[in-house]
């Protein structure tokens, strides 16, 4: 049987790029096991692939849209002005652990009608190439842990100033394909909906023009996922990403955006256990997913104090001139009890003819952080709309 070091290293890391959201939200007594964390699987779903937002403390679910919209609100695209096209976005993930972990992300978009739009994407997380032993010690080869998640996005607008949007999703997560304590491992496989909403307002806000946005996504809402058929299934990472923004028209060639978004995970909080193992405070995380979605918001065992601890929030700015050239930052909040991800962002946009080009730069403490200088980039290639 091979030695399986490469899937302690695989899933570790899996949670490492979500920071310390899966591992450091626990404390142990002396009596009892205090571990009330959040622990869904294919965390890698989590990440924001597009560098625009990425460069905006990861907000952007309720920032005017870009061909990127997908990724982060499906709703936004019915109010693209182009008639399609296409974005490839790509980051060296936990670069300062290993060398060799990406995250690579291709969308694209068409404009039925002007009022609907269909989009497709694929996210694929590679993460390396890892070696393999068996019991003796001799080589069995190279293995390489990969996660891909494919979406098809419908998205229309209702009236000028209102949009709905839902993506379907095909998950599957390779981490192994040995045994492991006499279980047979096998790809994980899940489906799974993005349901969205956006709304936009042209209005005046202190003596300028300005156009004020809401949005809502909730993501990764799907069935249940396991490596095993003895194993116990667990959540996927559904999310409630929710925003506003107000972007102010200085003159015809200066804008600036502000973005606030919250975000709160639908998962279960693992509940405050004895030494038995019996659940002495919260609830039992092992239940359908409607409940554990709906539960998510009420069965923290610290009650809604801890509730609250549980939303991150990101928030970012953005200047553009004659949109043609940008430069954004931006902030991500976490509390220290609840994954401790705090950083700032910054990052620019270029736009030449038909091309954008985006990138961002994460600053972190390089020594608590392993998400610390990471990169983002994305090109994207969009036609005019000749019909105007």
């Amino acid at each position: 049987m091979m030695k399986l070091n490469y899937l302690g290293r695989a899933l570790l890391l899996l949670f490492l790029f979500v920071s310390k959201n899966a591992l450091a939200q626990s404390t142990t007594g002396s009596s009892t096991s205090q571990t009330n964390g959040v622990y869904p699987d294919v965390p890698f779903l989590l990440i924001t692939p597009d560098a625009r937002a990425g460069a905006m403390g990861e907000a952007g679910v309720a920032v005017l849209p870009d061909g990127n919209a997908m990724s982060i609100n499906p709703a936004k695209l019915a109010f693209l002005e182009r008639p399609y096209g296409v974005s490839l976005s790509y980051s060296p993930w936990l670069k300062n652990l290993v060398p060799d972990i990406n995250l690579a992300y291709l969308s694209g978009f068409y404009q039925l009608d002007n009022r609907t739009v269909i989009g497709a994407s694929l996210r694929y997380f590679s993460l390396g190439d890892i070696s393999l032993t068996n019991d003796n010690g001799g080589s069995e080869g190279t293995f390489n842990p990969n996660e891909l998640a494919f979406d098809a996005t419908y998205s229309r607008k209702f009236g000028e100033n209102f949009s709905l949007g839902t993506s379907a999703r095909f998950i599957r997560s390779n981490l192994t394909s040995a045994q492991i304590g006499g279980s047979q491992q096998k790809a994980g496989v899940a489906v799974a909906v993005d349901v969205s909403a956006f709304f936009k307002k042209p209005t005046v806000l202190f003596g300028k023009d300005a156009i004020l946005s809401a949005g809502l996504n909730l993501s990764n809402i799907g069935t249940k996922m396991s490596y095993a058929e003895t194993q116990n299934r667990r959540f996927l990472p559904a999310n409630m990403k929710l925003g506003g923004a107000s972007t102010f028209i200085i003159d015809d060639y200066n804008r600036f955006t502000f973005a606030l978004d919250f975000n709160k995970l639908m998962v279960p909080t693992d509940p405050i256990r004895d030494v038995n193992g019996e659940i002495i405070s919260g609830k039992d995380p092992y239940r359908s997913v409607p409940s554990g979605i709906l539960g998510s918001f009420a069965d923290a065992p610290g009650g809604f104090k801890e509730e609250l601890k549980e939303i991150g929030i990101s928030t970012g700015i953005e200047y553009t001139y004659n949109q043609q050239f940008a430069v954004r930052a931006g902030y991500f909040y976490e509390n220290p009890q609840k994954g401790d991800r705090r950083y700032l962002t910054v990052g620019g946009g270029l736009k030449y003819n038909v091309f954008n080009l985006d990138f961002s730069y994460l600053i972190a403490n390089a020594q608590n952080s392993p998400l610390a200088n990471t990169l983002r980039f994305t090109l994207a290639w969009a036609i005019d709309n000749v019909s105007k």
